[in-house]
């Protein structure tokens, strides 16, 4: 494991952590340990993949009218 030493972070940086981790129920170190790993799982997939997945997984899917719907709903 390594360690990271964080300097020069702003008053309003460490506030929101401090109040991120309160929420989360977690000390400091894992929400930020947390967030970095959350932040570097990001950076390595492909947006660009990701999305083409997404399209993949839905183009056979038929979505109806959601708004007609609705409309249809009330008109009864």
């Amino acid at each position: 494991m390594k360690a990271i030493s964080i300097r020069n972070l702003s008053d309003d940086a460490y506030e929101t952590l401090k109040r991120l981790a309160a929420a989360n129920h977690r000390s400091m170190q894992e929400q930020i340990r947390m967030t970095l790993e959350r932040e570097a799982a990001m950076a390595k997939r492909s947006v660009l993949a990701e999305a083409r997945s997404w399209r993949e997984r839905f183009a056979q899917r038929r979505f109806t009218d959601v708004v007609a719907e609705i409309r249809e709903d009330r008109e009864r």
